[in-house]
């Protein structure tokens, strides 16, 4: 919100100082969350954070599979089962339980933290083409967040495409 107001002042002070007037100012537009979504790198990043995380989380589904089971196999031989072997099931299925938990909240901080590794440095490069790209066609102002712009100043394909060719 407030990169989005100082922008606006900016552009407004540029406009009312008579240093740039409205048909000289060149202005361009960036969906950041876009390019975060969509560029090469962006998808590569993904890629790369579910490679690396596939094995923990197949072993996560294991062991969830392994507690659906033996909750299932209580309720199917409860009736017959005797008071120890089921206090015995239960308390292996509550272990069973506060292991996958504690394994499941591992996995999402670890995943969490390589994933805001990863977009940073996405982030990065997605800022530096876009000052390359600001520069090299000289514009004025690249905005990322706007209430509305016009699709003539949208230059987010640009930048994707940009990303794709590093």
């Amino acid at each position: 919100m407030y990169k989005l107001v100082a922008t606006a002042v900016v552009c407004m002070g540029l406009l009312a100082s008579g240093a740039a007037s409205a048909v000289d100012l060149k202005i361009g537009f960036v969906n950041t969350e876009r390019v975060f979504r969509e560029a090469p790198i962006a998808l590569k990043a993904q890629k790369k954070l579910e490679k690396e995380f596939a094995s923990r989380e197949a072993d996560l589904q294991k062991t969830a599979k392994q507690a659906r089971d033996l909750q299932a196999q209580l309720e199917k031989d409860n009736s017959t089962m005797s008071d120890t072997d089921r206090r015995n099931k239960e308390r292996d299925l509550a272990n069973l339980n506060r292991d996958y938990q504690r394994s499941l909240r591992e996995f999402r901080e670890d995943l969490n933290v390589r994933r805001n590794e990863e977009l940073a440095i996405v982030q990065d490069k997605a800022r530096k083409a876009i000052k390359a790209y600001g520069d090299a066609e000289k514009f004025d102002v690249i905005l990322e967040e706007a209430v509305y712009f016009s699709p003539k100043i949208d230059i987010t394909d640009k930048i994707i495409r940009s990303l794709g060719d590093k």
